[in-house]
């Protein structure tokens, strides 16, 4: 999908490489969520006074807001090695018994995306996290045995973008649960200023927050964002980057000022344009766009519904009258509009 190209990891071994640069690598360097950042502080503290593992960690949140640098903080500050896997990769309990009998005493293991594990891997991770201990089935049948496999202390750190989704046998499992926030405009600015001296850039106070609106609250985003504005200064052959730079790049890549890039404004428009502002289904509003429902539901209209840009009804979707102001286009009179 090329019109999301900004909000996707990118493929460039260079870029990977400047995003693992760009980590905080320590709770104090790691800007925002203040109240997980203090919790989490204080259990990892507690943990080394004791001389013991942590507890396990739950992290849940959007996309982009620092999970999985959180998971990396975690190991750092522990002084522990980091093993690194996610739920859709574990479909069978063997494959988990595979990672849990490899871990060493006090390893980190990050889990991502954890409610798509399956269940049987799932219910193999109770045992795990609450004894240390899994039991592994050989054979099948009646002559199948439970063979018990002691593990070492372990620190699970499992991060979600649906919490919803996760069984409560297994939140309960977790010491600490963190949910993350979206991000302030103040608070992306000082992820962009500390982006921007890694990366030896000068850019104006303006230029951070023209930037800091338009990356959606994100801050992966905000450091995306910037990179290309970084290239297209290079290209331009400007040495400090002030508003105006910063708009007219970010105007050529398509992302306005309130972060909308061409898919968010191709949903608006046809909702507004062809369906007269809604209420209009998903999947006929999806085919109007030429994109996958699931696209629509999971990629744009969330930002969309925050902006207060897209209503959902029972009906329907809907236009706001913020959406049509943003697009400058007038409220028809008598249609159904959300305040």
């Amino acid at each position: 999908m090329p019109e999301r190209e900004l909000l996707q990891p990118s493929a460039d071994p260079e870029d990977r490489a400047l995003e693992g640069a760009l980590r905080p690598k320590s709770l104090s360097d790691f800007v925002g969520q203040e109240r997980v950042r203090e919790q989490l502080d204080l259990v990892l503290k507690a943990a080394q006074m004791r001389e013991r593992t942590a507890d396990h960690v739950l992290l849940s949140g959007p996309p982009g807001l620092g999970k999985t640098t959180l998971a990396m903080i975690v190991a750092q500050e522990m002084s522990a090695p980091l093993r690194i896997t996610s739920g859709p990769a574990i479909q069978h309990a063997g494959d988990l018994a595979a990672i849990l009998s490899s871990l060493v005493p006090g390893e980190i293991l990050f889990l991502d995306e954890i409610h798509r594990m399956s269940r049987p891997a799932e219910e193999m991770l109770y045992m795990a996290m609450e004894d240390f201990r899994v039991d592994v089935i050989v054979g099948k049948g009646a002559g199948a045995t439970s063979i018990p496999l002691e593990l070492p202390p372990f620190t699970l750190v499992g991060a979600t973008t649906r919490a919803g989704l996760l069984p409560g046998p297994l939140r309960d499992r977790f010491g600490f649960t963190g949910h993350l926030e979206f991000y302030s405009v103040e608070e992306l600015e000082r992820v962009l200023r500390r982006s921007a001296l890694l990366m030896d850039l000068s850019v104006t106070s303006d230029g951070f927050g023209e930037i800091a609106r338009r990356s959606r609250g994100t801050p992966r985003i905000a450091n995306r964002l910037l990179r290309r504005v970084r290239d297209w200064a290079l290209v331009h052959q400007v040495h400090r980057i002030e508003q105006t730079h910063a708009n007219t790049a970010l105007t050529m890549y398509e992302v306005d000022q309130r972060g909308l890039d061409r898919l968010d404004r191709n949903v608006l428009l046809a909702l507004i344009d062809k369906f007269g502002g809604g209420p209009v289904g998903l999947s006929t509003l999806a085919i109007a766009v030429g994109e996958e429902i699931e696209t629509v539901e999971t990629v744009a209209e969330p930002y969309l519904v925050r902006e207060g840009l897209l209503g959902r009804t029972p009906r329907g979707r809907v236009a706001t009258r913020a959406a049509y102001a943003h697009l400058g286009r007038a409220v028809p009179e008598g249609g159904t509009v959300i305040p």
